[in-house]
């Protein structure tokens, strides 16, 4: 990958900091915020459906879904780390033959891949640059549902991106948080087809789901 975003997920998002996520998720299961994101879905209804899971991490989502009633998933992650170990633990619950695993930039592989009844994005937004890019080319994708969880709009975010941002920059690593606009995201799933049927906060998190018009 080119990218050099993508570069710095790779370096930040690597194998150490996979196994203490998905340490976290076996013992608590997924984040508030992620929880949150699935209940919306279940209620909108995935039974039945595809999904396609962006910068999906350790793979909560995917073997949430699987099990209430999705009958596959498409896992596109920019981390060779935590495709290998959502893959693993996909195999480990007996979904493995369900899921279909891809490393990569998205925007870069968009095109190759399917559209799905239900996409998701949980925390990936503030790990991309081109917000247009990944939302546009993601939403595109999305059938019925397209699920969300992205920073809130306020000085939080940004300071705490600013924050974040010194480090890597000391750190030397190209990777970076960044505190786009809800009503840049917004406006480009408004274009792309979808209305928000649901949206509620969680700390610094926003969770929204969209449904195609």
């Amino acid at each position: 990958m080119n990218c050099c975003q993508c570069q710095g997920i790779e370096g930040f998002f690597n194998q150490r900091e996979a196994a203490r996520e998905l340490k976290a998720y076996q013992r608590k299961g997924p984040a508030r915020s992620t929880r949150i994101l699935l209940d919306a879905l279940r209620r909108a209804g995935i039974e039945g459906g595809t999904l396609l899971d962006i910068g999906g991490g350790v793979g909560a989502i995917q073997l949430d879904l699987l099990g209430a009633g999705a009958v596959s998933a498409t896992d596109v992650d920019a981390s060779t780390a935590y495709i290998a170990t959502a893959r693993e633990e996909g195999a480990r619950r007996g979904y493995g033959d369900r899921v279909s695993y891809l490393h990569g930039n998205f925007v870069d592989v968009a095109e190759t891949i399917e559209p799905a009844d239900i996409v998701t994005l949980d925390r990936v937004i503030c790990c991309y640059h081109d917000m247009r890019g990944l939302v546009g080319a993601s939403a595109a994708k999305a059938r019925r549902l397209y699920g969300v969880v992205y920073p809130r709009d306020g000085w939080v975010a940004k300071v705490f991106a600013s924050g974040a941002n010194i480090l890597f920059r000391l750190q030397r690593n190209p990777f970076r948080i960044f505190a786009h606009r809800s009503s840049d995201v917004e406006a480009v799933l408004h274009e792309a087809g979808l209305k928000r049927s649901f949206r509620r906060n969680a700390g610094v998190w926003q969770i929204a789901v969209y449904a195609r018009a």
